[in-house]
């Protein structure tokens, strides 16, 4: 089979090695073991997975070297707490963890300006975010957030919302080699397209699934999340999440039909 050139920050992908998933296993053995060396092969052996993830971005910043090494910094911390126990691929694995690092470089570099005050603040909801969902195994809500920090709901709101970066709906997220993912399968739909009889029998439906299959839809078509995001917070792959909403949402179907 032809291998084509595809330059991306100077890298042609033709000439990158990419490993079998057999292979890359047996590498992660080494790599338990001591072998420090199967490290740098396994950084060498994902850089196409890496680059592959940084083609949307090629238009939105002046700088696809300074994202390449964003992007590399994403794949060694994904090399250094993948573990063979969670029974999925390392691409899978690492995706999102590629990801938050090149979204977080994006929104610390965006040409936005964002006040000090509102990025402080924030920074602290985040922060308090991640204390509370260790403590209690499950996300706070925005108004906990906000009496934590004695501020309104809006203010933290409006804080969170301003760090995120816009992007197109129709901007392709990641290729394994199959479907191609779209920004706009990942977003909830939030116009108010029913009625107070329809809400009431959604919401009995709702408390009937699963608790993970609730939390799930609550986030995605309540909360605004992506699939990404709850992948990366709940730390299982994009694809779990995925078939997970989609058993949620028939089994919602099937009790309201």
């Amino acid at each position: 089979m032809a291998r084509h050139k595809v330059e991306i920050c100077g890298v042609n992908t033709a000439d990158i090695k990419v490993f079998t998933n057999e292979e890359q296993v047996e590498l992660f053995k080494r790599l338990k073991q001591g072998d420090i060396s199967a490290k740098e092969e396994l950084i060498n052996g994902n850089l196409k997975l890496v680059l592959s993830i940084l083609k949307p971005y090629n238009n939105r910043t002046d700088n696809m070297d300074d994202l390449f090494q964003v992007g590399c910094i994403g794949l060694i911390k994904a090399i250094d707490n993948f573990d063979l126990g969670h029974e999925v691929r390392f691409s899978t694995y690492a995706v999102p963890m590629i990801l938050g690092e090149i979204k977080r470089y994006l929104r610390d570099n965006s040409s936005l300006r964002i006040s000090r005050s509102i990025k402080d603040l924030a920074f602290k909801a985040l922060k308090i975010k991640e204390q509370m969902t260790n403590k209690n195994g499950q996300e706070p809500k925005i108004s906990e957030i906000a009496e934590k920090l004695g501020v309104t709901e809006f203010e933290v709101s409006h804080a969170l919302t301003s760090l995120k970066d816009t992007v197109s709906m129709f901007e392709p997220i990641y290729n394994d080699g199959g479907d191609v993912i779209y920004l706009q399968d990942q977003l909830a739909e939030t116009e108010n397209l029913y009625g107070l009889e329809d809400k009431i029998s959604l919401k009995k439906a709702l408390n009937k699934l699963k608790p993970k299959e609730k939390h799930i839809l609550v986030e995605r078509y309540i909360i605004g999340k992506t699939q990404m995001e709850l992948a990366e917070e709940i730390g299982i792959s994009q694809a779990q999440i995925s078939r997970l909403e989609k058993n949620g949402l028939l089994n919602i179907k099937k009790m309201i039909q």
